[in-house]
């Protein structure tokens, strides 16, 4: 199974998003550390999700990080996170909506 499946399938059962995208970036990074033939190592990942209530952003990554933990010791180098609640993300969209 891809990485990319593999992280959907985890964050979707562990913290059942609202939203939930997930960019391979793999190819931005050929011949940095990390990098390996046929991408698969770096990612962006927005979750959207009510579980994150009450929790810092700090703990919100430790989180992901830990629902991640396989992968990232099979050898996925890098997440690039954005962590949101349902209403943080509302806002985060009215304004992105102002300034554009």
């Amino acid at each position: 199974m891809a990485v990319a499946e593999t992280i959907e399938r985890k964050l979707t059962a562990a913290l059942e998003p609202q939203r939930l995208r997930i960019v391979d970036d793999s190819e931005k990074h050929k011949g940095h550390a990390g990098y390996r033939e046929g991408g698969e190592t770096h990612f962006r990942v927005e979750v959207v999700s009510e579980s994150f209530a009450g929790l810092s952003r700090v703990a919100r990554q430790r989180r992901v990080y830990e629902i991640l933990k396989a992968e990232i010791d099979a050898g996925l180098h890098a997440l690039q996170l954005k962590t949101l609640t349902p209403s943080e993300d509302e806002a985060d969209a009215g304004r992105r909506r102002r300034k554009g």
